[in-house]
């Protein structure tokens, strides 16, 4: 498989992507991380962006992120807002774990708030659905579909009997 070439493949995996724990609050408009690729106490940095910067890319498609290398002497983040605010987080000699669960606490959606998206998300109020407690209980009902088999018989060249016989 082609995307499973270069370094640690699994960075593009779906399920590793999914697996990421920083979903930003909405205001959250540009997240950018500055750090050297060179230096002791900037490790942390270097992880955090080789492991976990695709992770907040997927789970935050709206947010623009931004990774600055060697502009500066010591490792932070800054997050701008939508109202024109920026918050700086200082990440100095923290390992990518330390940094994660800082930025979760700090920038993050809580837990809370990601379940009752997640109920909202799978809400049963969609027009679109039907079947048995939803608004239509047959796609039939909705104007330009296909009547039902069971009312109006099927033209012959839709259908399996006829279709696939041996002639």
């Amino acid at each position: 498989m082609p995307f499973m070439k270069g370094r640690e493949p699994i960075r593009r995996t779906l399920r590793y992507l999914n697996a990421g724990k920083l979903v930003l609050k909405d205001k959250v408009r540009i997240f950018s991380v500055n750090y050297n690729t060179y230096g002791d106490h900037h490790a942390g940095a270097r992880d955090f962006v080789f492991w976990n910067i695709p992770q907040v890319q997927f789970k935050n498609p709206e947010v623009q992120v931004l990774t600055m290398k060697n502009m500066t002497p010591s490792p932070f983040v800054r997050c701008y807002f939508d109202d024109g605010r920026d918050m700086l987080i200082d990440i100095d000699s923290r390992n990518k774990d330390e940094i994660i669960a800082h930025l979760v606490q700090v920038v993050g959606k809580t837990r809370e708030q990601l379940d009752a998206e997640a109920r909202l998300k799978e809400s049963k109020d969609n027009p679109a659905n039907f079947g048995y407690g939803c608004d239509r209980h047959c796609i039939c009902e909705i104007p330009g579909q296909m009547p039902c088999p069971g009312t109006v018989p099927l033209p012959e060249q839709m259908r399996g009997k006829f279709k696939f016989a041996p002639k």
